[in-house]
């Protein structure tokens, strides 16, 4: 099993059905990403659909292209697990990584605001790649909270 793992969490303003929308679809997730990166996805795929995937089966292979055009990596897009609205399990295999887990769960804190947790997990490939991707992950990682805390403190909702 991975043999890193660390957890980011932010608490929005915002309901958890829009958040839930935003973290699962890949305008959402790029957007997390920009500039810095980008994930590729097949023609008309736009979301980690639960009615269009088969928990366990790879999905598609996602390359991540640096500033959105240079590849760096490839992620073996794998499910296992998803409670739509609230939760998923990514574990996936990346260029890097023998393994990669990805958990991202949307939790209603009640009038209008929800907390966003990502737990990361991976096994390095090599293992002294292990100290120099930990940080990488981090730095990743915060960068996508800062940007949805960015996002939804500019934006009002009102109801659905």
């Amino acid at each position: 099993m991975p043999q890193l793992e660390s957890t980011f969490l932010s608490v929005l303003p915002v309901p958890p059905a829009v958040l839930w929308r935003h973290a699962t679809t890949f305008t959402g997730i790029n957007g997390e990403f920009f500039p810095l990166l980008r994930m590729t996805t097949p023609e008309g795929v736009s979301a980690i659909d639960p009615d269009s995937i088969v928990l366990g089966q790879r999905i598609f292979r996602s390359w991540l292209l640096l500033g959105g055009v240079l590849p760096v990596e490839y992620d073996d897009l794998v499910v296992v697990e998803i409670e739509p609205g609230r939760r998923f399990l990514e574990r996936s295999s990346m260029l890097t990584s023998k393994v990669w887990e990805h958990e991202r769960t949307v939790e209603d804190l009640g009038s209008g605001m929800s907390r966003l947790t990502d737990r990361v997990a991976f096994e390095p490939r090599v293992p002294w790649l292990g100290p120099l991707m930990a940080p990488v992950v981090g730095l990743l990682f915060r960068y996508r909270h800062r940007r949805l805390a960015a996002r939804y403190r500019r934006h009002q909702f009102v109801g659905e």
